[in-house]
């Protein structure tokens, strides 16, 4: 769920960015006491995420508007669907208009993506994650956005959990001890995931004991050895240039989990409009 101080925070630092000292525009032309009603309105098919955070853009204006969602997060819309209506203030729902869009379209376009992709596996036993590569700032709605869509979260951060990357590897000396050193400092509750690019590097991954293995940008004959060399005994993660044509065939290799960053770095924000009635 998302984390209502988290909303506000965000929300808030997005309407300074926009109006650091106030709307001219709408200050010249609007009086404080004109009242009146928009709709927000699906300009494509997709997925809607964020009303809650479209809402709060709203209510931090101005708590005396009124927002009514007409669908709910995770519902599918189509071309010229009313999302909600917004009454009150002319003034703040102007204000607010671009904001509000901006993260709704944003949220709503990782959450279509996300269902297509959870859609297209949905006959075989894996997960497809998230990652790390999300907009700076809007992390905690993106990934859940990505839920909405009904994939999967990664860890939010580096706080969450060990994944030991490429250049730790470097950095250490090699798996051998960074799995070690990892393992002396972490609580029996925490899993040791690792990162490797080679057959020989998975080997070598399993004989130290790391609880989730990741397959970095390995094809599928890679995977496949992957798979069978593994046999249950850690997690198996492929990850690097996922793209819908190969997801499917790395779920019938019997991989565990998919983790695509496509899901929020690159994806395109659903066409949504407010129009003042």
């Amino acid at each position: 769920m998302l984390n209502k101080l988290i909303i506000n925070k965000i929300v808030e630092n997005a309407l300074i960015e926009d109006m650091n000292y106030g709307d001219i525009t709408t200050d010249c032309l609007i009086n404080n006491d004109l009242r009146g009603k928009a709709v927000i309105t699906a300009k494509e098919e997709g997925i809607i995420a964020g009303l809650m955070v479209s809402e709060t853009v709203f209510k931090i204006l101005d708590e005396n508007i009124s927002f009514q969602a007409l669908v709910a997060d995770g519902d599918q819309v189509v071309v010229e669907q009313p999302i909600a209506f917004v009454k009150g203030s002319m003034k703040n729902i102007i204000m607010g208009e671009r904001v509000a869009l901006n993260l709704l379209q944003r949220m709503s376009g990782i959450a279509t993506k996300s269902r297509t992709y959870s859609k297209l596996v949905k006959d075989y036993p894996v997960k497809i994650t998230d990652t790390r590569k999300t907009t700076p700032g809007l992390r905690g709605l993106e990934k859940y956005a990505v839920k909405i869509g009904g994939c999967f979260n990664h860890r939010y951060n580096l706080s969450d959990s060990i994944l030991i990357k490429e250049n730790h590897i470097k950095a250490v000396g090699g798996i051998e001890k960074a799995i070690k050193a990892c393992r002396k400092k972490i609580p029996h509750t925490m899993k040791i995931e690792i990162e490797v690019e080679s057959i020989e590097q998975l080997k070598e991954a399993l004989t130290n004991k790391a609880d989730i293995i990741l397959l970095d940008n390995m094809d599928l004959d890679q995977m496949k050895e992957a798979v069978l060399i593994n046999q249950r005994q850690a997690i198996l993660e492929a990850s690097g240039n996922i793209t819908e044509d190969k997801l499917i065939e790395i779920a019938k290799i019997g991989i565990d989990i998919i983790s695509v960053g496509a899901l929020t770095h690159s994806v395109k924000a659903m066409d949504i409009s407010l129009n003042i009635e």
